[in-house]
């Protein structure tokens, strides 16, 4: 049995049909950065026929600034053996022949026995960016969806809150129909009347504005953003989903907390999803007078924390682990994608949500959160 023929002995055609069976790119560029070989898979991701290509300088398949200041890194090496990315692979940025920039996974490494010659091996990316951009996609309609849900969910209370300030608009306007019936009405009774009136209309605006903002599926846009007003808004919602429920509510704001940088309808899902988790715990416990409390604070890392707390029956030790996994529920008729929704949520702003027991029986979920640099 006769051994192969050492790469070194290959005759050209041969050494380019051995490149072409590579799945990845391959290509080979000589100290000067003139490419020498450019194997079918580079060929198919770039765009470029062999001949277009032998012979022309390697840059050609960058986009700037890589692309101005790729000669300059290969003189370092070649005469001061000062490496870039030789021997290590990196994901970088490629141009392909009508333009087009693509993410790439690149890996160069020198070829024994010759004169500086090196070799490159280039893997597509836009596969991976592709899947990532869907996923987040998924995930922004999974979010929404949720949002949807936990506002339908609250549809009770939230029609009780609106009720309350129409009501009274048309108490105040039958009041006002009957002073102004009277031989002598008395103005300025009509006129605190009708101011009534406007406050409560302002009233029921800014119910169906915090509804909108839930409900809304905008683009995420954070801005520097008041925890404590942010918690405040959900307030009346909160409050009154308490009450139905027989359940006391309690919001321990801290002073003084630096703004975060934040999506308030995003966060503001997040903190209502724990609360309605609460309250559904809270359910299954009778007896004791059952309550939630909001608390924030600021930590020494320089991080506002949000904490949501029941006096339930807290988590069992069995789902702990598995709490925050897509589809983890011990709820009838719930999707159990909340908890892996809201941690999504968190993490994209740069956060943290974490489950702990809560001290004397319950459970008390965490959310961390950046302060915003003022620099």
């Amino acid at each position: 049995m006769t051994n192969p023929a050492p790469p070194e002995a290959l005759e050209a055609p041969q050494f380019q049909a051995l490149l072409d069976a590579a799945v990845d790119g391959v290509i080979v560029i000589d100290h000067l950065g003139r490419i020498q070989a450019f194997n079918r898979a580079a060929q198919g991701l770039f765009g470029y026929s062999l001949q277009e290509v032998l012979g022309t300088n390697v840059s050609v398949l960058m986009p700037e600034p890589q692309r101005t200041a790729h000669d300059q890194y290969l003189a370092r090496y070649v005469t001061q053996r000062v490496p870039h990315i030789i021997g290590r692979g990196r994901e970088v940025e490629a141009r392909r022949k009508d333009g087009s920039v693509f993410p790439v996974f690149l890996s160069v490494g020198e070829l024994a026995g010759t004169e500086s010659q090196f070799v490159g091996f280039v893997q597509d990316l836009s596969h991976r960016q592709l899947a990532e951009q869907n996923t987040h996609r998924l995930q922004e309609r999974l979010a929404h969806a949720s949002r949807l849900a936990t506002v339908g969910e609250m549809s009770a209370g939230i029609a009780h809150e609106l009720n309350q300030p129409l009501t009274a608009v048309a108490n105040y306007a039958q009041a006002c129909d009957r002073l102004l019936a009277l031989p002598d009405p008395d103005l300025d009774e009509i006129r605190g009347a009708l101011r009534q009136i406007t406050a409560q209309a302002v009233r029921a605006g800014d119910i169906i504005r915090r509804l909108r903002a839930l409900a809304r599926n905008d683009l995420a846009r954070g801005e520097p953003t008041d925890i404590n007003l942010l918690v405040m808004e959900l307030g009346e919602l909160i409050r009154r989903d308490a009450a139905a429920r027989e359940v006391r509510y309690e919001l321990q704001p801290a002073t003084a907390l630096p703004p975060v940088d934040v999506d308030s309808a995003q966060l503001q899902q997040v903190i209502l999803n724990l609360v309605r988790n609460a309250l559904d715990a809270l359910e299954q416990t009778t007896g004791a007078a059952r309550h939630v409390t909001i608390r924030t604070r600021l930590l020494p890392e320089d991080e506002v924390e949000i904490t949501v707390c029941d006096n339930g029956p807290g988590v069992a030790a069995e789902i702990a682990p598995r709490l925050f996994e897509p589809f983890c529920t011990t709820k009838r008729q719930a999707t159990g994608l909340g908890l892996a929704i809201s941690r999504t949520i968190v993490r994209a702003h740069k956060g943290a949500l974490e489950y702990h027991p809560n001290i004397g029986g319950g459970a008390c979920f965490t959310v961390r959160l950046p302060v915003l640099r003022q620099d």
